[in-house]
């Protein structure tokens, strides 16, 4: 799929990327919907310029916000900018999201917004690409991870950051009024009007379960990261501990004492040591290796598909 970019996001040469700040562009998913992204060069390499372009940078973070996020948010421009200390950064809006055209299908046809980034990241000139989901974005990108193993847009590795371990979970009152937005008219009003969320109505087949994607992911030997806070009010704990079980142990978990929930929980030394994670994954990769736990760690460790069932449970 070739992401369709603004004229002035092209330098004279017909390059992409040429600019060395922050550069915006319009995405166009397989299924015709237009993203808002934004790719942020990283600051590390000469100039800010891209591997394409002469500079040093391979790699890029594609980040995935959680549901009512957007790339304007402050939580997804903070992250961006601190990974973009070392690694290209691009963000976007999931469709229904922000300035994004469509409506959110809540975890199912998102699959295609981050399949749009990566591609985007890929024609940028990155040689590597990472995914860094949070919430309904974390299962995204597991669920891109397993449908695009061997294929030539996939992941070099996946990061989940506070993901569901299964569709419909209701056991908290965060959860339960998330599922009366996406349900009820009433709530798809008030997803509208008050979160800026545009929400479709209805699946149409169940899309894969997160736990299936992770274990089907690890699998194919895409190097996971599961990260989870003991203190997350939408998705208890158990959830990030059961995509690592549903992985055989070969995603690495880090259980953050005293964490909330997604991207407004994630603090500066979490984001280090993610970082860290990202670089050495990446270098697995290249040596088809496992992914090496840093030695400062404290956690314990331990497409196709595009039919979507019934609205609702989505994370």
């Amino acid at each position: 799929m070739n992401p369709s970019l603004k004229e002035n996001e092209r330098d004279t040469n017909g390059r992409t990327g040429a600019r060395r700040g922050p550069a915006a562009a319009v995405l166009l998913t397989a299924d015709g919907v237009r993203l808002r992204a934004v790719h942020y060069p990283a600051r590390s390499a000469p100039g800010g310029e891209l591997a394409g372009g002469g500079g040093s940078v391979e790699t890029a973070v594609v980040l995935a916000h959680g549901f009512s996020g957007a790339l304007s948010r402050p939580g997804v421009r903070r992250i961006a900018a601190a990974l973009s200390t070392e690694f290209g950064v691009v963000t976007f809006s999931f469709r229904g999201h922000g300035t994004s055209g469509g409506r959110s299908s809540v975890g199912d046809r998102e699959v295609l917004d981050v399949d749009a980034a990566v591609s985007w990241a890929r024609s940028l000139g990155y040689r590597r690409i990472v995914t860094v989901g949070f919430s309904m974005g974390a299962a995204v990108v597991l669920r891109h991870a397993a449908l695009c193993r061997g294929l030539p847009g996939r992941t070099d590795a996946a990061a989940a950051v506070s993901s569901p371990g299964r569709w419909y979970y209701k056991g908290t009152r965060p959860m339960r009024l998330l599922h009366w937005a996406v349900q009820r008219p009433e709530g798809r009003l008030f997803s509208r009007w008050v979160l800026g969320t545009r929400i479709a109505r209805d699946w149409e087949v169940v899309p894969m379960p997160p736990r299936i994607a992770a274990r089907e992911a690890a699998e194919a030997g895409v190097p996971l990261l599961i990260v989870h806070g003991d203190a997350d009010r939408y998705f208890p704990l158990a959830h990030g501990t059961s995509l690592h079980e549903a992985t055989g142990g070969r995603a690495e978990l880090w259980v953050e004492p005293g964490m909330g929930h997604a991207e407004n929980a994630v603090g500066e030394e979490l984001l280090a040591r993610l970082a860290g994670w990202l670089r050495r994954a990446v270098l697995a990769t290249g040596a088809g290796a496992r992914v090496p736990s840093a030695p400062d760690h404290r956690g314990p460790s331990g497409p196709q598909e595009t039919k979507a069932g019934k609205a609702g449970g989505r994370a």
